[in-house]
């Protein structure tokens, strides 16, 4: 639907050329993988298949959607079993532009049957602490810029969710149509213009768009709006309106659907000092490092970031020093668009959905504000202790409740520290 469905790409899979697959296989007990062979799969009604030489298998789909895998665990051959015996169906979300791959998990059946973990167990926190610090580090890159702004202009921008939105929709984009999507003219091009590119390829240039979309969103709304004189309390309810009508212009575009990404759409994850973690996911977590660091290293050593921080802290003084003041917030807006898009690649590996950004904004906010408002490095130490605590509360609470937490940590901030960890304290009157 509209300019994401304008050209397809080559890579990708028409709707009768969909399907669920997977490859069976345990290790034995001189730890050597063996594939299994005859094993019968089905989905409801549509399909089933069994499993060749490789232990390989695909079920063909009438198209994108939800569907429920089942194991005949009968025609699995004598001594293998399914390690976790009660998932015999598994749940595969299909997209419209790649396979879904799902994984049932075998073991022998002579192995020594593994004790119950405790919920609060050793293993169990520090694997959970390794989620939060994952999170947190993807937050933190969305959040930086939700506090730079605030520091340089005073405005508290809702319309920020959208901007990380914009990284998920434009790494999609790039990594799956190319410019043919939207120009259907440039599709005899190599990629990026006329085909998709890697999803590395596709994360720059969405990082690149992040910026021009943040400089382009000050410039014709809320530049004009300073100029203009508009107060502060209008120009947060312009965000709230602009937050609405980006999301509306997205799902339009991009259609309602889930989808992924060409690569890393699912991958299994590797067991490295006792934790659990994707190839994607531990290069995203050191890429979010590297990132982090540069822009605390550009901050304090650079004299552009220098300006930033001297407009944030006291932006009358900083004017008066001969800081241009106009063109700081313009960088400020352009970095931290492409943080944010930077950002929403990274929140896209498991699904790309047009309301991605709204639905971490509250996170987002709990981060800055734990941290403190308008500083740069708060926004980063908020953000890593709102993963963490995010993850941990999974120990005492449902999965699906654990984003209430940044709710509680949100309120608690505010009671307690309402200028947050590094943040000062300011008289008001």
């Amino acid at each position: 639907m509209g300019v994401f469905a304008v050209s397809p790409p080559a890579q990708a899979q028409s709707s009768n050329d969909l399907g669920v697959i997977g490859q069976m296989q345990y290790t034995d007990a001189t730890g050597n993988k063996l594939f299994v062979e005859g094993v019968d799969l089905s989905i409801d009604d549509i399909g089933r298949a069994t499993t060749d030489a490789d232990g390989s298998f695909r079920i063909p789909v009438p198209g994108p959607g939800e569907y429920t895998i089942t194991i005949d665990t009968s025609t699995l051959p004598e001594g293998i079993v399914l390690r976790d015996a009660a998932r015999v169906s598994l749940t595969a979300m299909v997209s419209e532009n790649a396979d879904q791959r799902v994984i049932f998990p075998l073991v022998l059946g002579n192995a020594p049957v593994e004790k119950v973990e405790s919920s609060f167990s050793v293993r169990r926190v520090s694997q959970l602490t390794l989620e939060g610090i994952k999170l947190g580090l993807y937050l933190a890159m969305a959040a930086i810029g939700l506090s730079l702004i605030f520091g340089t202009t005073g405005l508290v921008n809702f319309a920020h969710a959208e901007m990380v939105t914009w990284g998920t929709l434009m790494a999609y984009f790039f990594n799956v149509y190319g410019l043919a999507g939207a120009f259907g003219f440039m599709s005899f091009l190599p990629g990026p213009f006329g085909a998709g590119v890697n999803f590395i390829f596709a994360t720059l240039l969405a990082t690149l768009m992040g910026g021009v979309f943040g400089y382009a969103i000050n410039r014709m709304v809320f530049r004009t709006s300073r100029n203009a004189g508009v107060s502060l309390l209008a120009q947060m309810v312009m965000t709230i309106g602009l937050s609405i009508f980006l999301r509306y212009i997205f799902v339009y575009l991009f259609g309602g659907r889930y989808r992924v990404y060409v690569e890393y759409a699912a991958q299994r994850a590797n067991t490295f000092w006792g934790f659990e973690i994707t190839s994607r996911d531990a290069i995203a977590m050191l890429v979010s490092i590297i990132i982090l660091a540069s822009v605390g290293i550009g901050l304090t050593k650079t004299r552009t970031g220098r300006a930033m921080r001297a407009v944030s802290d006291n932006r009358d003084l900083a004017e008066s020093s001969g800081i241009n003041v106009e063109r700081v917030i313009s960088q400020v807006w352009i970095f931290g668009g492409a943080l944010a898009a930077l950002a929403g690649t990274f929140f896209g590996f498991d699904s790309v959905k047009w309301d991605i950004g709204t639905r971490i904004l509250l996170l987002i906010f709990a981060a800055v504000t734990l941290g403190g408002l308008g500083t740069s490095f708060g926004a980063l130490v908020g953000a890593v202790i709102v993963g963490i605590v995010i993850n941990w509360s999974t120990l005492i609470i449902d999965s699906e409740l654990k984003n209430m937490t940044a709710l509680i940590v949100l309120i608690l901030a505010l009671m307690l520290r309402p200028q947050g960890i590094l943040g000062k304290k300011q008289r008001i009157g």
